[in-house]
């Protein structure tokens, strides 16, 4: 059982993806933003699906097999077959099914990208009659994660070379843990309100109408607490999985410029609106009124402004938000 650690922010990930040489033909694929970069906040726990049901390494590839004439027709006709004709299907549920079950103390999983086993989307899946293929697979393993934990952010190794799939991963493995403390210290009514609050911004970036729905839902905390904090969870991860465009941060970035207006004079004022009109047109990086922000803040303090999630969702040393 992998327990939570408030002080350790623990991420699953493919063990290929770390450097370990467990992949079919005896290599790796590490990425250098989880080893390089992401590593220095969070600390790995590796998996490899394959090498824990015994295939070892090098080993025999498996391939994603469609037992009906229609390969979309779901997971439940589709196998995972070793080139040397074996079946080990079953083999991978059950480590997926076992291996989620003992999750609870993890806030992220990175898998490897279009693996018969990791893969999150986009896996070939061959006919059994050997004409053609389809890219619409998931990996076996992969689907049972999902499956038994829906809360927990996933990303693919591939994926994190988008700048906006990435921050938006990492936003999501750090809310995660940021709940996991606050469940960890006991839920209770002002504890939720609390971090509803903090989380205002953010939510409101990503999705408008989730921060309106779960105010109501907070509305009432007289009755099971922990009924409602188990869906409000549930919403919040979902709606900060959905993509931020320009003009919802352009939108949340001018509600923040409204906490300022009688404390800066008309050059400062003058600047901010600049700053944040030159990210809506592209010209600047979300970092750059994020940061004018930030200095404002340390010259008018605002407590509540200070305490929300959306100035700081990540480490700033992983400088996630300089190229969206």
């Amino acid at each position: 059982m992998y327990k939570f650690d408030p002080k350790i922010i623990r991420v699953g990930i493919s063990g290929c993806l770390i450097g370990q040489k467990v992949r079919f033909d005896g290599g790796h694929k590490r990425s250098d933003f989880c080893t390089d970069q992401l590593a220095n906040h969070v600390e790995f726990v590796p998996f490899c699906p394959e090498m824990a049901i015994g295939l070892g390494t090098p080993r025999p590839s498996i391939r994603l097999i469609s037992t009906r004439s229609n390969p979309n027709a779901g997971d439940s006709n589709i196998i995972a077959q070793t080139a040397k004709g074996d079946d080990v299907t079953e083999a991978l549920r059950d480590y997926g099914r076992t291996m989620a079950a003992q999750f609870g103390g993890l806030s992220g999983y990175v898998l490897c990208a279009k693996s018969p086993s990791c893969g999150m989307e986009r896996v070939r899946v061959y006919h059994e009659s050997g004409q053609g293929s389809v890219k619409d697979g998931i990996g076996i393993y992969a689907a049972e994660l999902m499956r038994a934990q829906p809360l927990l952010p996933l990303e693919e190794d591939g994926r994190l070379s988008d700048p906006g799939l990435r921050e938006n991963f990492v936003t999501r493995v750090f809310a995660l843990h940021d709940w996991q403390c606050l469940c960890h210290e006991g839920i209770t009514a002002a504890g939720l309100i609390a971090f509803h609050s903090r989380y205002k911004y953010l939510l409101m970036a990503h999705h408008r109408e989730s921060y309106l729905q779960l105010g109501k839902l907070l509305s009432d905390l007289s009755k099971n607490v922990e009924a409602i904090a188990d869906t409000y969870i549930s919403q919040l991860m979902q709606a900060l999985s959905l993509p931020v465009t320009r003009n919802n941060h352009t939108n949340v970035l001018q509600h923040l410029q409204g906490y300022f207006k009688r404390e800066l004079n008309s050059s400062q004022r003058e600047e901010l609106a600049d700053t944040i009109s030159q990210y809506h047109q592209g010209i600047l990086p979300l970092f750059a009124p994020i940061t004018l922000f930030r200095h404002y803040l340390k010259a008018f303090p605002n407590d509540y402004l200070r305490q929300q999630v959306y100035l700081n969702p990540h480490p700033e040393a992983l400088r996630l938000r300089y190229g969206i």
